[in-house]
C-alpha cells in the first residue's frame, strides 16, 4: 500500500518546478504505484479536497492536533488517513467537537512534520494549485495510456476528477464511455476567448458564424426531468430555490427532458439590463425570496441545448444544438442570434446589441461542440470595453481616507503551463467604500504573508478589471502591463481556474499593436 509520504513528496515536486511537462511527470510516475483501492483518494487530495467533503475541522482544532510530537518515520498509508477522516467526518451529537478533535490529535501523532504541514493544507482547503486538474487530466491519459481527449471528454461528465483517474487506470477506454450528461446532473459551462472586435472575431471563425447579444447577467445552467427543475450556477451550486421565475419559464415548456445553457439577469422597466451586481442579489439570500421577486425579478435567455430528451447533444456541432434549442424554447426566451458572414454586418449586430445596453456580443463557430468546462476557440467575446477577468494576488494598505482598507490590488492572469498566476498590473481605480470594506474583509481571511504595506493572499477572488489597452514592460514577468486599469465588479460566480490566460492577454496585445507575437 502506498505511503502517506509519497503523495506528500509529489504534491511538494509538482509544487516546486514551473515546468508542465515536469508536473504532468511527476503525477504520472505517482499514479501507476497507486494500488486501486488508492487511486480516487489521491487524486481527490491532489485535487484539493477530500472524499468526506467539509468534515468539521477549523484553525482551532488543527491548532490543538499540530501540538502532539510528530513522528520521524513515515508510516501512514493513504487507505488508513482518508478512514480516520471518515471517522472524523462521521462525529455527531454531544462531544463531538472533542472527540473529532482527539481522533485528529491521534492521526497526527502519526505523522512526520511533512506529513502533518500537507493534512493541515488539505483540511483547511488550501492545497488547490491553479491548473493543477487540468494537469491531472493529463496525468491521468498517460498513466491509462488513454488518448487525452478521450480523459478530457469523459472529465465533463464524471462525479469528480478521483472516480474518473479510478476508473481510466482500471477500466480504461470502454469504463469512460460510460460517463455521459445526465438530467440533474450539471457540468461545467464552456467558456469563451476574447477578441478585439467582431470583424476580427468573424474572420478568426472562418467567414461565417453565429452573432449573439453578450448579456452581462448570471450563467445558469437549467435542468428539467418530467415536474422537476433544477437551476445550477456556473459553478455548478444548485439555486433552484432563489430563482422561481427560472423556474416557472422552464416547467412550462413542452419538452419532458432539457438540459439548457443561458443567462438571467434584471431588466428595468424598459427592458434595459441592469448592472451585474444587482442581478447578484437574487443569489446571495435565499429567504425573502419573494420580496426580492418583486423588487428584481429575473428575465432569462438560453443560447444553447446540451440535451433534448432522450439525446445528448453536447458532441454535436452548434448549428444541430441551436436548431434543437429553436424547437423546444420559445422564441422570447431565446438570446437574438444571427447567423453573419459579412464583417459590417458584425459590427452592425454589435451595435444593435450596445444600443439595447447590453455588453457586447459573443461570437460562436457553427460547427464546434460543447466543450464543457474549456474555454474553448470556437467561443469568441466582443466587449465594447476591454475587460479581463483577473485574479487577486496582493493588495496594499490605503492611505488618506482609504487607511485601515486594503486598497491597491495586485493583478494577475492565469499561466495554464506552470499551473500559477502572472502579475499584469497593481489598481486602486473604481472601488467603492462598499467594496473596499468587503475586499479588506475578504483579503485578509485570504492572507498568506506580509511584505511592509502588502498584504498577499491565497488566488481565490477574480476580478473584472477595465482597461484602455495592453503595453509592454519589463516591470512584470509577463513582459506585459494593463494601462488605466480599473475594477468594475467582482465576479463571485467565477473560479480562479476561469481567470482570462496570460495567452488571452498577449493575444489582445497583439491585435492591438498589429504585432504577430507579443514581446
Amino acid at each position: 500500500m502506498a505511503l502517506l509520504a509519497d503523495t506528500v513528496e509529489t504534491w511538494r515536486r509538482v509544487s516546486a518546478t514551473r515546468s508542465r511537462l515536469a508536473k504532468v511527470r511527476a503525477l504520472t510516475e505517482w499514479l501507476v504505484r497507486l494500488a486501486p483501492p488508492e487511486i480516487e483518494i489521491g487524486v481527490t487530495w491532489l485535487a484539493g479536497e477530500t472524499r468526506q467533503g467539509r468534515i468539521g475541522i477549523g484553525h482551532s482544532a488543527l491548532q490543538v492536533a499540530r501540538q502532539a510530537s510528530a513522528t520521524t518515520v513515515p508510516v501512514l498509508t493513504l487507505t488508513q488517513v482518508d478512514a480516520q477522516l471518515a471517522s472524523i467526518a462521521a462525529q455527531r451529537g454531544a462531544g463531538s467537537t472533542a472527540r473529532r478533535t482527539q481522533a485528529l490529535r491521534d492521526l497526527f501523532a502519526a505523522a512526520t512534520p511533512a506529513e502533518q504541514a500537507f493534512l493541515a493544507r488539505l483540511l483547511l482547503g488550501e492545497l488547490r494549485q491553479g491548473a493543477l486538474a487540468a494537469l491531472m487530466l493529463e496525468a491521468v491519459a498517460a498513466a491509462a495510456r488513454i488518448p487525452f481527449e478521450e480523459v478530457r471528454r469523459a472529465s465533463m461528465y464524471a462525479p469528480g476528477i478521483g472516480r474518473l483517474a479510478h476508473i481510466a487506470l482500471q477500466e480504461g477506454s470502454a469504463g469512460l464511455a460510460a460517463f455521459q450528461l445526465e438530467v440533474l446532473s450539471p457540468i461545467a459551462p464552456m467558456l469563451a476567448q476574447t477578441a478585439g472586435d467582431a470583424a476580427r472575431a468573424l474572420e478568426q471563425l472562418g467567414g461565417e458564424a453565429a452573432f449573439e447579444w453578450k448579456l452581462d447577467g448570471a450563467r445558469v445552467q437549467v435542468h428539467k426531468a418530467g415536474e422537476v427543475v433544477r437551476v445550477y450556477t456556473r459553478g455548478l451550486n444548485d439555486v433552484t430555490t432563489a430563482v422561481p421565475e427560472v423556474v416557472e419559464t422552464v416547467a412550462a415548456f413542452a419538452a419532458r427532458e432539457l438540459v439548457l445553457d443561458g443567462e438571467t439577469i434584471v431588466l428595468d422597466a424598459c427592458g434595459r439590463p441592469r448592472p451585474f451586481q444587482v442581478t447578484m442579489r437574487r443569489f446571495g439570500r435565499r429567504l425573502d425570496v419573494e420580496a426580492l421577486r418583486v423588487e428584481l425579478p429575473l428575465s432569462v435567455y438560453f443560447f444553447d441545448c446540451l440535451r433534448l430528451g432522450p439525446v445528448s447533444l453536447v458532441d454535436r456541432p452548434a448549428r444541430e444544438r441551436f436548431t434543437a434549442l429553436e424547437r423546444a424554447v420559445p422564441a422570447r426566451c431565446i438570446v437574438p442570434r444571427r447567423v453573419i458572414r459579412d464583417a459590417g454586418e458584425g459590427e452592425a449586430f454589435m451595435a444593435d446589441a450596445l444600443a439595447h445596453g447590453h455588453e457586447g456580443v459573443m461570437v460562436k463557430s457553427l460547427d464546434v461542440p460543447y466543450e464543457a468546462g474549456n474555454r474553448g476557440a470556437g467561443w469568441l467575446k466582443v466587449k465594447r470595453a476591454h475587460t479581463l477577468d483577473l485574479v487577486v494576488l496582493a493588495a496594499e494598505w490605503g492611505s488618506g481616507r482609504r487607511t485601515g482598507w486594503l486598497s491597491n490590488l495586485h493583478l494577475g492572469a492565469r499561466d495554464p503551463d506552470s499551473g500559477g498566476y502572472v502579475m499584469l498590473g497593481k489598481t486602486f481605480k473604481g472601488l467603492t467604500d462598499a467594496m473596499l470594506e468587503w475586499q479588506t474583509a475578504e483579503l485578509l481571511a485570504r492572507e498568506t504573508r506580509r511584505e511592509r504595506h502588502v498584504v498577499h493572499v491565497r488566488p481565490e477572488l477574480v476580478v473584472e478589471v477595465a482597461f484602455n489597452d495592453i503595453q509592454a514592460s519589463p516591470r512584470y514577468p509577463g513582459g506585459l502591463a494593463l494601462r488605466f486599469a480599473r475594477v468594475k465588479a467582482y465576479r463571485s460566480d467565477k473560479r480562479p481556474e476561469e481567470a482570462d490566460t496570460l495567452a488571452a492577454v498577449r493575444a489582445l496585445y497583439c491585435a492591438q499593436s498589429g504585432q504577430e507575437t507579443a514581446l
